[in-house]
C-alpha cells in the first residue's frame, strides 16, 4: 500500500462537474492499493499518519502531528502510484490490485482513520475519473509505502 500525502490549506474533489470531498487545512492522501496488502498494512499506515509530524509549531519547525493540528483529510483512491515504468514508455500497473480487491480495502482504510482519528474522513469516489484541486502548503508532499518502513 502506498500514500502519496500532500500538507494543504485546502483541497477538493469533483466528478463530474459536482463537488464530493473538500477540506480546509490538513492532509491529501492519495492511496494505492496491491493485491497483497492486508489489515496490518491500512493499521501501520493510517497511525503513520496520524501521527507524522509535519504541521508546523510556534516556531515554525515541523513539529506537530495532524493530529496535534486536528487536521482534515480528503482521501482519493490512486492506482497510478503503483506504476512500474521501468520497461518502455507505457506504465505498467500490474502491482495495482483489481476494482474488486483494492475498492473493500480503500472503504476500510478510509473507516479506519476516521475511527483513529475521530474525524470523518472526506473522500473521491472509487474508480471515478475525478478532478482534484488542491493548495499545497509548504510544500509538504511525502511518499510512504507500508512494504517498505523505512
Amino acid at each position: 500500500m502506498r500514500v502519496l500525502i500532500q500538507r494543504v490549506s485546502e483541497a477538493n474533489v469533483k466528478v463530474a462537474g459536482e463537488l464530493k470531498g473538500s477540506i480546509a487545512n490538513g492532509l491529501l492522501i492519495l492511496l494505492g492499493i496491491e493485491s497483497e496488502d492486508s489489515p496490518e498494512d491500512i493499521s501501520w499506515l493510517c497511525n503513520k499518519i496520524k501521527n507524522l509530524r509535519i504541521f508546523n509549531d510556534d516556531d515554525g519547525k515541523m513539529n506537530l502531528s495532524a493530529d496535534e493540528v486536528n487536521s482534515q483529510y480528503l482521501v482519493i483512491s490512486q492506482f497510478t502510484l503503483h506504476a512500474s515504468t521501468k520497461k518502455g514508455n507505457r506504465p505498467s500497473y500490474l502491482k495495482a490490485a483489481r476494482p474488486e480487491i483494492a475498492e473493500p480495502i480503500y472503504e476500510q482504510f478510509t473507516r479506519e482513520l476516521g475511527l483513529l482519528t475521530q474525524t470523518k474522513i472526506e473522500k473521491g469516489i472509487f474508480g471515478a475519473n475525478m478532478q482534484v484541486h488542491l493548495i499545497n502548503d509548504g510544500p509538504v508532499t511525502l511518499l510512504i509505502d507500508s512494504k517498505n518502513r523505512e
